[in-house]
Order: structure tokens, then sequence, then C-alpha cells
């Protein structure tokens, strides 16, 4: 299996490499924040985003739990220009058959899918991974929050996706978000003081 690999990178690894670098934003995703409403099993939202090269294992994935739609909540470590998506599913009735994006919407829920969309798509069942969706750069240049909104699929009581890809361009937090963050984090001990300053206090809300 080992040479098989190495014969099969000689032809086309830089390709391979490049194309898998396109896909890299899996990497600037903050995963200790991110969310996946409807997901069946505590966790497998965040299994999906991975390595472009890894997309075609189908051990990993997130199935809907109580009806077909899946929302997933994307914070990123810095700003985002998302430049396309790619999303991996059966070849069956449990692909999902439309896709919505939002920007900078923290902690969706599926109430506020009601909104307007910055961009929806009509997808086509995908087993292998191959087909783009390019987004609106316009629309997606500054992103550090991205929501996406499965509503349905092509039949079936449950959708399933393998893989999602997404690729763009990453650059950090600009300084007074970090700013922002240092704050919030000097304000942490004062929290916890709250609970003993509040029978002397009763109006903090």
């Amino acid at each position: 299996a080992m040479a098989h690999g190495a014969g099969r990178c000689r032809c086309c690894g830089a390709e391979a490499e490049e194309r898998g670098a396109a896909w890299g934003l899996h990497l600037r995703i903050d995963r200790q924040r991110l969310q996946c409403l409807n997901e069946r099993t505590e966790g497998s939202g965040a299994l999906v985003f991975r390595a472009w090269e890894q997309r075609g294992d189908r051990a990993q994935f997130v199935e809907s739990d109580d009806d077909e739609e899946l929302l997933f909540n994307i914070p990123f470590t810095g700003s985002v220009k998302l430049k396309g998506v790619l999303v991996m599913g059966e070849d069956d009735g449990t692909h999902p058959a439309e896709m919505r994006l939002f920007r900078n919407i923290p902690h969706m829920s599926f109430d506020d899918t009601a909104k307007e969309a910055e961009q929806t798509f009509s997808l086509n069942k995908d087993p292998l991974g191959e087909l783009e969706y390019p987004t609106k750069i316009a629309r997606f240049s500054n992103v550090h929050h991205l929501s996406m909104h499965f509503p349905k699929n092509f039949g079936a009581e449950t959708t399933k996706i393998f893989y999602i890809g997404l690729k763009g361009e990453w650059t950090e937090a600009h300084r007074h978000e970090v700013t922002i963050c240092s704050y919030e984090a000097s304000a942490n001990p004062a929290d916890h003081r709250l609970p003993h300053s509040s029978p002397q206090t009763p109006f903090i809300s």
C-alpha cells in the first residue's frame, strides 16, 4: 500500500497538495465553539470539517436527528475570505439538496434561519466530493463566523453529510479584537465574585 501511495503522489502530488492547501480553512475553525444543531450524535458535526485529502473517510459523518435539517455555527480564529464550499454525502435521499449561508451571526438557531441568507445553493448529489460551489466573494470577504443551514435533502427522513470543504483565505484577527478578547478574559474574575455581592446589591440583574 505504501508503494502505491508514493507512486500516486509522484504523478499528481503537487496538484493534490495545492488543492488541499486551498481547502485548508478547516484548520482555522475555533473548534471549541463550533456547533451543529440537530446532530444525532453529539460532536459528530465537527468531524466533517477535515483535510481535503481525508474527505473520502466515510467512517466520519454527521446525521440529522429529528428531521432532515442541519445547522452549523462555525466561528473562525480570524477573518476569512470564503471562496467556495464543497458538500459530500451519499448518492441517495439523505444527501442535502439545499445549502444556505449566513455570515457573522453567532449562535444562530433554527428560528433565525427565517432570515434571508447571504447566498443559497441548490445542491447536486456529490458522493465523491467533486462539486465546488463558488460563493459571491464580495459578500464573504470578512467572515468571522459562518452559519450553514441545510433545510432539506432528496427525500429521506434524515440528512447525512460526510465532508464539508471550505475554500478561501484567512487573516489573523485585527488588534482591536485582541483587546476585546483580553478585556473579556480579565473580566472573568469579576464574574465569579458576582454571586457573593448580589445580596447587598439586589438591583444587579
